[in-house]
């Protein structure tokens, strides 16, 4: 009877240490959920605080129900940064750094057709349910993928003649021709997320700096 008794007293106490384990070990795992979904947002917000407005794409930062893209700054030039959901994965993506407005503009065209494989893929978050972007315009929120204010803007400069090229009178440079006007969306003052996590909604609102140009 004592060897009995000792022999259910101690699978009760293996039972208890393994709900103490079992639970020690999610806690530890919400942990590092929380974390790594702050690092995540932490590079949201500094993607969207380094937009930066090359002006020569229709808009620096545009968002199609599936895939947000946006060109920032970087000491060395400007890069392309998509951030996508594919499947239930949120996904990251950042381009090599261009100096010239030519290769910018193609690299935002193929982006337009990225399955989510390619290079530099990075995953954030698995288990989103959906995901959804606004745009702050003026006073009220709208959805980033509805039409926005339109603007009118000069177009970019074309690039400067080769040495050589016409003068003026007296010899002097022509003066610089007048530039085409452009119609562009006008840019958002703010950025709200609201993303679907296994563990809840999740929404953060991202007040824009000045883009530059």
């Amino acid at each position: 009877m004592a060897l009995l008794a000792m022999a259910i007293l101690a699978a009760f106490a293996w039972q208890g240490l393994d709900s103490v384990l079992r639970s020690r070990e999610a806690g530890k795992e919400a942990i590092d959920r929380t974390v790594r979904l702050a690092t995540v947002m932490a590079q949201w917000e500094q993607d969207l605080l380094a937009l930066h407005d090359t002006g020569v794409l229709p808009s620096p930062l545009s968002f199609d129900g599936q895939t947000l893209r946006l060109t920032r700054r970087m000491d060395q030039g400007v890069v392309l940064v998509t951030w996508s959901v594919r499947s239930g994965v949120w996904q990251r993506w950042v381009s090599p750094v261009y100096l010239r407005s030519g290769d910018l503009a193609e690299i935002w065209l193929r982006s337009q057709q990225f399955q989510g494989n390619e290079v530099g893929q990075l995953v954030v978050a698995e288990g989103v349910g959906e995901w959804q972007v606004y745009f702050h315009r003026g006073s009220d929120w709208s959805n980033a993928q509805s039409s926005g204010d339109l603007v009118v803007v000069a177009a970019p400069p074309p690039p400067p003649p080769p040495t050589g090229g016409t003068v003026g009178v007296g010899g002097a440079p022509p003066p610089p021709p007048a530039l085409p006007q452009v119609t562009r969306e006008q840019l958002p003052n703010a950025v709200r997320l609201v993303l679907s996590l296994a563990g809840g909604k999740l929404t953060r609102d991202v007040a824009l700096g000045p883009t530059g140009n």
